[in-house]
């Protein structure tokens, strides 16, 4: 395992996060709303608007873009006023078109990988939640940063075999994986809760870290029983930099 000093995490606010690998900072999922601009997400446990908190005074400097899907808590409005319409943003193939709407100028889709300054970006799949609500959810992917060192970004996923099976594959020496257990009032969770998590930790040597927690409405787990629950998992606070 590398020891490259710059490889690494900074959580931002919920699922937006600098990705560090091989000396080049992808900016993944950016949410810049303001606390209340975004309605709750609806039929769950509670009405309080979105987001929950507000953005740390953190440095946001990138070289590029990855958006693991479209929903509001990872890609918004404020989002798309305040980056550069020339960035490179890499997506999911489905949604390319509308970044393309938004006025993007250099959207490159990831149909299985994709290089970047030296790194190597794969898109992985991801499931958003169980059974026929994971289909409604719509398409959602990780992906994984290889260079000198490997980190995987899963992306609104639970625990499944697709997750294990990319583990094996890439061997990461990092994974960031998205929690708070999101839930509806009816049906499983569609983010990871503390078994998924034990399960990533359980079949990974990798550093693991988990974000998406305390930031959206349906996001129910909190940072404090996660950490109780766990061992030898990260769960950085907002603005936090975790290094490899």
């Amino acid at each position: 395992m590398s020891t490259n000093s710059d490889t690494g995490i900074r959580l931002v606010r919920n699922a937006t996060v600098l990705a560090t690998v091989g000396g080049t900072t992808f900016l993944v999922d950016p949410m810049f709303a303001s606390p209340g601009d975004i309605p709750p997400i609806p039929d769950t446990p509670n009405d309080r608007e979105n987001p929950l908190v507000p953005l740390p005074d953190a440095d946001l400097s990138h070289d590029a873009v990855v958006v693991t899907h479209r929903h509001r808590d990872h890609f918004n409005d404020a989002a798309k006023a305040e980056l550069d319409a020339d960035v490179p943003l890499f997506c999911q193939p489905e949604e390319s078109d509308a970044f393309v709407e938004d006025g993007f100028t250099d959207v490159r889709p990831v149909d299985t990988q994709a290089s970047f300054d030296g790194v190597t970006l794969h898109r992985t799949p991801g499931r958003h939640g169980h059974g026929q609500l994971a289909e409604e959810m719509g398409p959602v992917s990780g992906f994984v940063f290889d260079a000198d060192d490997t980190l995987y970004v899963a992306g609104d996923t639970v625990w499944y075999d697709a997750v294990h099976r990319t583990l094996d594959r890439f061997e990461p020496d990092m994974v960031v994986l998205n929690g708070g257990e999101a839930q509806f009032n009816q049906g499983e969770p569609i983010t990871m809760g503390i078994p998924d998590v034990t399960a990533v930790r359980d079949a990974t040597d990798a550093a693991v870290v988990v974000v998406h927690m305390e930031a959206i409405n349906h996001c129910l787990l909190t940072r404090d029983e996660l950490r109780s629950e766990t061992e030898n998992v990260h769960v950085p606070e907002d603005g936090e930099r975790v290094p490899l």
